[in-house]
């Protein structure tokens, strides 16, 4: 098991976009079935493309020993009615530290970083991903719906499991 001792959990900025664009692809590559995207699609884009990306939300990195070995995204609803919404989304933790915690930190970083901006977060687990469906269960998530057929990749259908933390409870 990987020692995350030393683990930094930090929002990557602009001059993280090569390691953010490696990580992003490995994840299309070896999970296909936990993301909207794909390899092929954003495999094609230039690296100013997720430069952009790390603009436009707030993505975390999970560095271990000076390498990128996790990552999780957040993003704040649009418009006027869902601003007090947030998305826990792209979560991603290599193999060389899955198990080891690095994935909690990571989650907690972001509901940290959630709390000063929304009144609760929403994430989306494949429902064969126990292991996420169980951290994510120990962050305090809860089910609030299953949406089947939620993604299609040749020819097979995955099966979405809807969560949601509330931040603001026991505080109304």
């Amino acid at each position: 098991m990987t020692d995350i001792g030393a683990a930094q959990i930090r929002r990557l900025g602009p001059a993280d976009a090569a390691l953010y664009r490696e990580i992003r692809l490995e994840a299309l590559q070896k999970n296909p079935e936990a993301f909207g995207s794909t390899f092929e699609r954003e495999n094609a884009q230039s690296l100013s493309w997720f430069e952009a990306a790390i603009g436009r939300a707030d993505i975390f990195g999970a560095f271990l020993g000076g390498k990128l070995a996790g990552i999780a995204g957040f993003s704040r609803q649009e418009g006027s009615k869902q601003t007090h919404k947030g998305r826990l989304w792209a979560m991603y933790v290599r193999n060389v530290a899955r198990g080891s915690g690095l994935g909690k930190l990571l989650v907690a970083a972001v509901l940290d970083h959630a709390r000063e901006r929304v009144e609760m977060v929403q994430l989306t687990v494949v429902s064969e991903n126990e292991a996420a469906h169980r951290l994510y269960s120990a962050m305090g998530f809860v089910e609030y719906g299953y949406e089947k057929r939620a993604l299609k990749q040749e020819g097979r259908y995955y099966d979405d499991i809807l969560m949601v933390k509330f931040l603001d409870e026991g505080s109304k």
